[in-house]
């Protein structure tokens, strides 16, 4: 990608997309200009043939420490009607292709709801999620509520958002919020290794199956069966199915293609 960005930097490794947060200063705090230029990377990654998956990390200290207090500390209810900044938080819903995140240090507020956007997230032993804002007389509003709640449930949910708690990367574990956890010195590492395996698959059932998955949160049992079923038939219909299954057959390794 030939683009320069101001607060993110961009790169790619193999079939491997990768945006780095790029404020080390301040944590990689979230402002809004921020924001639209991560979506702008996301969404030209995802038109990007020869990108397979997205890989989402932060350079220095932390992988994001929240939004910028001092951007919005002023604003009115008013301001933020007119300014409709989380649409674009919005757009990451519409990304096709698998995003991972790389989680070190501090994911706090904004950034936690930005990891919660992943979907898969590793995280370095040193990591720290959590929303704060209750101490700022705030409350999350990219998401948080919603996507924590439909990953831990509501009562663990309710503890973390009332009190503001930090999270270990041992509990983000165990509830289910993040997939490993490695030391971080070998968090990117692992993380590509992870990313370059999804990538080396067929990219229309790994789109096929995201795009399964996020029904199945919000969605019945039985609508979600039906949404699976069309989208089998549909892989049917792809030249990787032909290749992924004449390769069985040959004993060989298959080479997918995206069609």
């Amino acid at each position: 990608m030939s683009r320069i960005y101001e607060y993110i930097h961009t790169s790619s490794e193999g079939h491997v997309g990768i945006i780095s947060l790029n404020r080390p200063e301040v944590l990689n705090a979230l402002n809004r200009t921020m924001i639209v230029e991560i979506l702008s990377a996301m969404e030209s990654f995802d038109q990007d043939e020869n990108i397979r998956v997205i890989l989402l990390s932060g350079n220095g200290r932390a992988f994001a420490a929240g939004a910028d207090i001092q951007e919005m500390a002023n604003d009115s209810a008013i301001d933020f009607e007119l300014l409709d900044q989380f649409k674009n938080w919005d757009r990451i819903a519409a990304i096709k292709k698998p995003i991972i995140g790389a989680v070190q240090g501090f994911a706090l507020g904004g950034g936690f709801e930005l990891a919660l956007c992943c979907d898969m997230v590793y995280a370095a032993d040193d990591a720290e999620f959590g929303f704060p804002e209750v101490d700022l007389g705030v409350m999350p509003g990219a998401g948080g509520t919603q996507r924590l709640t439909k990953l831990v449930g509501k009562t663990k949910a309710m503890e973390w958002l009332f009190t503001g708690k930090r999270i270990t990367s041992g509990e983000a574990l165990h509830y289910g919020i993040v997939n490993r956890i490695f030391a971080k010195e070998i968090l990117m590492e692992e993380t590509l290794k992870a990313a370059a395996k999804i990538a080396s698959q067929a990219p229309l059932s790994i789109r096929l199956i995201k795009e399964s998955v996020l029904k199945a949160v919000d969605t019945t049992l039985n609508e979600g069966m039906h949404f699976e079923r069309k989208n089998f038939y549909l892989l049917f219909s792809s030249e990787d199915q032909k290749e992924g299954m004449s390769a069985f057959r040959e004993k060989r390794k298959p080479e997918f293609k995206g069609k």
